[in-house]
């Protein structure tokens, strides 16, 4: 699965909001997307990575835009 090293660029993390946010877009894309090997459409399983802001990531996809539209979000500050 190809994957992107990423760094969070929330100011939280990916702490509630940002984790929502990542999670819906990756529910509405249909295909199977991880951040360090968790489930991204699952804002919990996101929010137990314990990710903080400036902390590098690996986000994987078989589906190179989602895999590009998930890495953006974690890249951005969500909570702004």
């Amino acid at each position: 699965m190809p994957t992107k090293s990423v760094v969070v660029g929330s100011a939280v993390g990916l702490h509630a909001r940002p984790a929502a946010i990542i999670a819906e877009k990756a529910g509405e894309l249909g295909v199977d997307v991880t951040i360090n090997g968790v489930d991204a459409s699952s804002s919990l399983m996101i929010m137990t990575l314990g990710a903080g802001n400036g902390d590098t990531v690996e986000v994987a996809s078989d589906d190179s835009a989602a895999l590009e539209a998930i890495a953006a979000l974690v890249e951005q500050d969500l909570d702004a």
